[in-house]
């Protein structure tokens, strides 16, 4: 859940994971123990600006994140977040595509590959990303039944 969010620590953004440990006390509660005391404030505004609506609770070095009660609405912004990850994953999907469709240009133009084998090879690349978005549509909607089943 907390895997996306980035410190700005050290100069740089790091993932909450490489600044802290993070572990799940209660069902209802995720506690995150930060290592370097400095930055704690700045975990605690990573977390604030989310988009997962969550409100840390200091408490020391160790930030503790009560998880809301789902309503409808929280069930809602949940979904929303959901639908990012899903556009974020298409995108990277089609970002590699891209890639390998450039490969084969790149191959054919060497003369390293025939036209007739880089559209064969260009086809099931095209097949792979079809499949691959329609694998993460499916995931999402299966998601969002789960999220919203009360």
């Amino acid at each position: 859940m907390l895997d996306p969010i980035t410190v700005d620590a050290y100069g740089s953004s790091m993932p909450i994971s490489q600044v802290a440990t993070v572990s799940v006390p209660e069902p209802r509660m995720i506690s995150v123990s930060v290592w370097d005391r400095s930055l704690v404030g700045a975990v605690d505004r990573a977390i604030r600006e989310s988009d997962l609506g969550l409100n840390p609770v200091m408490d020391g070095q160790t930030l503790r994140l009560p998880i809301p009660e789902l309503n409808e609405q929280r069930r809602q912004e949940i979904v929303k977040v959901a639908h990012k990850y899903a556009e974020q994953a298409r995108v990277a999907v089609r970002h590699v595509r891209r890639d390998g469709m450039d490969t084969l240009k790149k191959l054919e133009k060497d003369h390293a590959i025939s036209e007739d084998d880089q559209r064969v090879y260009a086809d099931e690349v095209q097949k792979a990303t079809d499949a691959s978005i329609k694998e993460i549509d499916e995931m999402l909607v299966t998601k969002e039944k789960e999220v919203m089943q009360v």
